[in-house]
């Protein structure tokens, strides 16, 4: 094996394609119409639509299927009058939810997309509930970054901030999936995955756990005809051991956010039992070769769990806590770059600087290393996060007084709050801290320009007051007076040691909007290579409201199944 030079460097060993005289004489493992590479979101969309369309699928995952989809937080972004949001009382339409996520995903699809991904949106919630994902219309209407846990449909976005208020009007789009008990739900999107995976595998997907692609084959006129894969064989001694091994480790380097000093034994612990099962993997493995008769879909995710890959594309994040599960590598965005495909968006990261709740954080500010205020703090985190990483150089100081920090402290016992929330709050209310008796005194310590904070400050207590309009559109009932001493500095800059950046990538491989054919670097689609979910550039990759990557994955993923269905005619 001679591990491709796109790869070198990235831990990755992906080969350049084998390319093929006669495909009809290679000596193939295994045929469908569709292979998929990575059964989660966007993959298992993909087989579910081929199948009900009378196409072939054989899918692949280097684990046991799932990815970060099952891992996520249990939320798809989705509106324009769901059947959800009909029971919930929620009134929406397809232009009221256009004109919002114009807003958010900017630039990087183009209008018609966007439109047809929204026009989509109410009958891919039929289609999950079809398929048994579990949906409910208990609705939370207020600012939240996560509803309490017997709520599923909320606003998951920055809908309810004022100035997004003028653009569209708000409504509650992230409909929540729930656990099987049907009462509260704990961040599982599994939810909505399994009953789709298994609505898959009843209408004959041939699925191959512990399977890795790890070449391309491509015929003499550039089109993609199947992949070489490395498979564990199924039901052996060495699967069951591998299998332990990845939950162990997924469950250890998942437990605790890197920055926090007694993490290391966790994550040391993880990595032992991931090197146990890299080793069977070195050991076990059989070489397999599937063809694919109409195409390749690459849907293995994204890259922030590849430390090398995150440091040679966005190397201003290489110190945010990663967000993903171990098959977020990369591997199937270079494999794409193996035969060809362009990239775009690679140095994207969306990162997640959530501080409501407590409310008592959002009433206050948050300044750069200037002591500037830069945004309406009330902002969705993943927008404050993206300001904070992109715009301010990674600085970010909360800045609060006496008043507010014993509300805070209040709010961080209400029940209603999800313990996560709860937990964070009072850590770094506890840890996170620095603590001056005069705004002179704090600016000192944390190294801002007196006269700057002290203006700063300023401005906004007479916007909380209602002397003023406040600068960036902040309402009066999300705005309180920072004028009782002490004073209080939170750090929430990029490396905030007790406040961790959640990351995830948002780069990947350019795809043709009306097949997600992946693109070649002149811009003409490559024949029978397709991509989705986060191993794509699409409709979430601008900026991230939650639940709209899941639900991106969906329809990216059924978007490739239509068009190899219409070609497999």
């Amino acid at each position: 094996m001679t591990v491709s030079p796109l790869a070198a460097g990235l831990n990755l060993a992906v080969e350049d394609p084998l390319v093929l005289d006669d495909p009809d004489a290679h000596p193939w493992s295994e045929t469908a119409d569709l292979v998929v590479v990575g059964l989660g979101g966007a993959g298992v969309a993909a087989a579910l639509e081929a199948l009900e369309r009378g196409v072939s699928v054989i899918a692949i995952d280097r684990y046991e299927g799932g990815g970060s989809t099952a891992a996520n937080g249990g939320v798809f972004y989705a509106g324009g009058g769901t059947a959800i949001q009909k029971e919930a009382g929620e009134e929406d339409t397809p232009e009221e939810m256009y004109k919002y996520l114009k807003v958010e995903a900017g630039e990087v699809v183009a209008d018609a997309t966007l439109r047809r991904f929204v026009e989509e949106s109410p009958a891919t919630i039929d289609w999950i509930v079809k398929h048994g994902g579990k949906l409910n219309a208990k609705v939370w209407r207020k600012k939240a970054s996560y509803p309490p846990l017997d709520y599923f449909l909320y606003h998951p976005d920055n809908s309810l901030v004022a100035s997004y208020r003028k653009i569209a009007r708000p409504a509650a789009r992230g409909h929540r999936a729930y656990t099987r008990n049907g009462k509260k739900a704990w961040g599982l999107g599994v939810g909505i995955y399994d009953p789709l995976r298994q609505s898959a595998l009843r209408l004959g997907l041939a699925f191959h756990p512990l399977t890795e692609a790890r070449q391309l084959v491509m015929d003499r006129n550039g089109r993609v005809v199947g992949i070489k894969v490395l498979s564990i064989p199924a039901g052996s001694a060495a699967a069951a051991r591998f299998t332990r091994y990845i939950r162990r480790a997924n469950t250890l380097l998942a437990a605790l956010p890197p920055s926090l000093p007694f993490a290391s034994v966790t994550i040391g612990l993880g990595n032992h039992f991931l090197r146990k099962a890299m080793k069977i993997e070195a050991s076990a493995r059989e070489e397999r070769w599937l063809r694919a008769g109409d195409g390749v879909l690459l849907s293995a995710g994204g890259f922030i769990m590849n430390p090398a890959m995150v440091a040679r594309y966005a190397p201003a994040y290489a110190k945010g806590m990663p967000n993903g599960t171990l098959g977020d590598q990369g591997a199937g965005i270079v494999l794409g770059m193996t035969a060809g495909g362009s990239t775009a968006l690679m140095d994207k990261i969306s990162a997640w600087r959530f501080i409501n709740p407590p409310k008592a954080w959002s009433d206050a500010i948050v300044v750069n290393a200037k002591g500037e205020r830069f945004v309406d703090e009330t902002v969705y985190g993943a927008t404050l996060g993206e300001h904070i990483g992109d715009h301010q150089g990674g600085i970010g100081w909360l800045i609060y007084d006496a008043a507010l920090r014993k509300q805070a402290f209040k709010q961080a016992r209400d029940p209603m709050l999800v313990p996560f929330q709860r937990d964070v709050t009072l850590l770094n209310l506890a840890f996170n801290a620095v603590k001056a008796p005069t705004l002179d005194a704090l600016a000192d310590k944390i190294g801002l320009d007196r006269a700057t904070i002290a203006a700063t400050v300023a401005a906004y207590n007479r916007a909380a007051r209602g002397e003023v309009e406040d600068a960036f559109g902040k309402e009066r009932s999300d705005m309180q007076p920072i004028e009782r001493g002490p004073f209080y500095a939170m750090d929430i800059s990029v490396e905030s040691k007790f406040l961790p950046l959640p990351v995830i990538t948002f780069g990947g491989l350019r795809v043709e909007e009306e097949s997600g054919l992946v693109l070649d670097k002149a811009g003409k689609p490559i024949p029978g290579l397709y991509a989705a979910g986060r191993t794509a550039v699409g409709i979430a990759s601008q900026t991230y409201v939650s639940g709209l990557s899941y639900a991106d994955c969906f329809f990216s993923g059924r978007r490739v199944a239509r068009h190899v269905a219409r070609a497999n005619r």
